[in-house]
């Protein structure tokens, strides 16, 4: 049986590679369930898809020295930013695809933990237009 642990994940947010402060990474996308169920489905609920959405979830190991993840992510707070995700950060392939579009950078935790904790920044990003899954 084919499994894959993930031990090097690339994560690219507005062209910043960030995969060394990335502890955990995750992009889901769904469709809308519309129900269009009629008399004609004899007590049987029809469904299609309708809207397609995403997330991109990440959780990081922050670093506030200057030009390191804080200082990368606060200007982009409030903007849409290109990503790209890859299961390995060897280069895109059939075994290795790439996930792209654009997230809405709608929060940074700046600073967050109890007394000994990592520093650690738990986001989640929506995505703004079309996920997209490329093998070359």
């Amino acid at each position: 049986m084919p499994t894959m642990v993930l031990t090097g994940v690339y994560l690219s947010l507005n062209s910043n590679v960030l995969a060394e402060y990335t502890r955990k990474a995750e992009v889901a996308v769904e469709v809308e369930e519309k129900d269009v169920t009629n008399y004609a489905s004899q007590g049987w609920k029809v469904v299609i898809g309708g809207l397609k959405s995403g997330n991109l979830g990440l959780e990081f190991l922050n670093d506030f020295a200057a030009t390191k993840l804080d200082s990368i992510m606060w200007p982009l707070l409030g903007a849409v930013v290109p990503f790209e995700i890859r299961p390995d950060q060897a280069a895109v392939s059939a075994s290795n695809p790439k996930y792209t579009g654009n997230v809405l950078v709608k929060e940074w935790g700046a600073i967050s933990g109890s007394v000994g904790d990592e520093a650690t920044v738990g986001v989640t990003y929506p995505t703004s237009g079309a996920v997209v899954r490329a093998t070359s």
